[in-house]
C-alpha cells in the first residue's frame, strides 16, 4: 500500500468515533514520522527545539500556531527563552491519534525549512 506522507495528510475532526491508537499503530506512525520526537508512555509525543535567540523561538512558535489553527489540532507549547518544548496528543481522548502524528510531521517539515538559519540542535 502506498501511504501518503504524514505531512501531506489533513487532520480529521475528532468525533465520538475517534479512538486512541494501539501500540502497534503508534510504532508504525512513529516510524513514518522519521524525526526525533519522544513517545511519552502511549499518550503523548514530545520534542524539544533549541534556537539561538528568544525571538527565533517565538517566530517558530508563531509558525506552530499557524499549523495548529489550520489543522484544528493544538499542541501544548512550553517556552523557555531559546528552547521550545512541544507535546502533541489528543486531549479529548487523553491519548494518541493519527492527528497527533500528522501535526508533528507538519511541524517537523516547517522546522526543517526554518531551522538552518536559526537553530542550535538540542540533539541530533
Amino acid at each position: 500500500m502506498n501511504r501518503i506522507a504524514l505531512a501531506e495528510r489533513p487532520c480529521l475532526p475528532c468525533e465520538r468515533k475517534a479512538r486512541v491508537l494501539t501500540p502497534h499503530e503508534i510504532s508504525r506512525l512513529y516510524e513514518d514520522l522519521g524525526a526525533p520526537w519522544d513517545i511519552t508512555g502511549s499518550t503523548k509525543i514530545r520534542r524539544e527545539f533549541m534556537f539561538k535567540t528568544f525571538l527565533q523561538a517565538m517566530a517558530f512558535v508563531d509558525r506552530v500556531a499557524d499549523i495548529a489553527e489550520t489543522e484544528g489540532h493544538h499542541p501544548d507549547i512550553h517556552i523557555f527563552y531559546n528552547r521550545v518544548i512541544l507535546e502533541v496528543w489528543t486531549h479529548a481522548l487523553n491519548g494518541l491519534t493519527e492527528n497527533d502524528f500528522i501535526v508533528a510531521a507538519k511541524i517537523e517539515a516547517m522546522y526543517n525549512a526554518f531551522a538552518p538559519r536559526t537553530i542550535r540542535l538540542a540533539h541530533a
